[in-house]
């Protein structure tokens, strides 16, 4: 460990594998160390044996359960939209080779009391989406506050009501997005890896490697080192000290470099039947909006089945996840997915802190990762990505397409 790197990267998870990967094929010199023995970090997809490590003091799940190999649980649920930058990423440097894709069968919401099926229709023109917003454009057509929902909430995916008052071409982009993605496969806008979503950082991983990225899991980071002036020098790991211009890593390993911003309730519920009332899909993603919950944010369900290759045949895995508002049970806050659920088998319920950076990096080259919030979806992740490498590199992040397998053979083979 007596080299010297570009950058240090601290934590295995997708953002931090993603800006690893990245800037590996830029040349980078790349050191990517974890205190963990496994791969994600937060975004691990964890077996039997490890759920219950984590979540019931490692008690032995029982038998009734199935094999502990045929399980791969999401400690943070999220579906990629087909046509979101975070796919582009995967396209652009070819991670796509190592993952296998599967698309969710179904987009759905709740209203009144009912899940319904996410509508894909075209917004007209007329209105100056510019200077008008979201507010002007629903009152303009009409629109009920349940159809508000559905557009702001279901397709827009805003977390909040927030968006009302700002200029409407925001939340139309972000329509296109969702019926763009929409287009490519039918059924639903997303799609998942199989496996589980740990697939991806060990994807970037891979990435990294192959252009001279070094990886070192098990690794405990006893001290982030810093000069005189304050400014990132090299990571300690016991007596040994490694140098690098920059460092990047998740709010773990930063605690006085990060504020508190509030608090993510996740649950993981096993069933034995599935969610009743959505035409036996065997995957979806169901979003139940703050006003149809009394709530001030929204409500997250992502479900999938064995043909994701997540659990066994004949189980289902439900993932309900949302922001804390309370300070009271939190399967409480949770209440109107958990019924949408009907009978549970088993139910894995955590509530975590969530943090962002105090400071850019500029003054001291340290540069944090945002926590991941309680969407389903990875566009809050892909802005996070963008805004680190803009900070580390001072560049846009510009997807140039790296060289396929069979590319890079046939340049070997024609210099040789």
């Amino acid at each position: 460990m007596d080299e010297e790197y570009d950058v240090v990267v601290l934590g295995t998870g997708l953002t931090e594998c993603v800006l690893s990967g990245i800037l590996s094929v830029e040349g980078k010199k790349v050191l990517h160390m974890d205190r963990n023995d496994y791969y994600g970090g937060d975004c691990a997809s964890l077996n039997l044996t490890q759920l219950y490590a984590k979540f019931r003091d490692g008690a032995t799940p029982p038998e009734s359960l199935g094999r502990d190999r045929d399980y791969n649980i999401d400690l943070i649920p999220k579906f990629l939209m087909a046509d979101e930058g975070l796919v582009k990423v995967l396209v652009y440097t070819d991670v796509t080779r190592y993952l296998e894709f599967k698309q969710i069968s179904a987009s759905l919401v709740y209203r009144d009391g009912k899940i319904n099926k996410v509508p894909a229709t075209e917004m007209e023109a007329g209105l100056d989406l510019d200077r008008d917003s979201m507010e002007t454009v629903y009152k303009h057509f009409g629109l009920d506050s349940g159809t508000q929902d559905f557009i702001g909430h279901a397709m827009a995916l805003y977390l909040n009501d927030d968006y009302m008052t700002k200029p409407a071409r925001l939340t139309c982009d972000r329509i296109v997005l969702y019926t763009n993605s929409v287009a490519r496969y039918g059924k639903s806008p997303y799609i998942y890896p199989g496996y589980g979503l740990g697939e991806l950082p060990q994807g970037f991983a891979r990435l990294s490697a192959i252009y001279g990225g070094t990886y070192m899991l098990a690794q405990p980071v006893d001290e982030v080192v810093r000069d005189d002036a304050g400014k990132f020098v090299g990571v300690r790991s016991g007596d040994q000290t490694v140098k690098a211009k920059q460092v990047i890593g998740d709010p773990s390993y930063f605690r006085d470099s990060v504020r508190k911003t509030g608090r993510v309730i996740r649950a993981t519920c096993f069933l034995k039947h599935p969610i009743a009332n959505i035409n036996d899909a065997d995957s979806a993603q169901i979003i139940l909006p703050q006003n149809q919950v009394g709530r001030k944010h929204d409500i997250y369900i992502t479900y999938l089945s064995a043909g994701h290759n997540v659990c066994p045949k004949d189980y289902y895995v439900a993932s309900i996840a949302t922001i804390a508002e309370t300070a009271e049970d939190p399967k409480d806050e949770i209440a109107a997915a958990l019924k949408l659920l009907g009978e549970i088998d088993q139910i894995f319920v955590a509530v975590s802190d969530l943090y962002e950076p105090v400071a850019d990096g500029s003054a001291d080259n340290v540069f944090v990762s945002r926590s991941y919030d309680a969407t389903s979806h990875f566009e809050t992740v892909y802005d996070d990505i963008r805004d680190i490498y803009r900070r580390v590199t001072g560049n846009e992040l510009a997807l140039k397409k790296r060289p396929t397998a069979e590319e890079e053979q046939a340049a070997a083979m024609g210099g040789q």
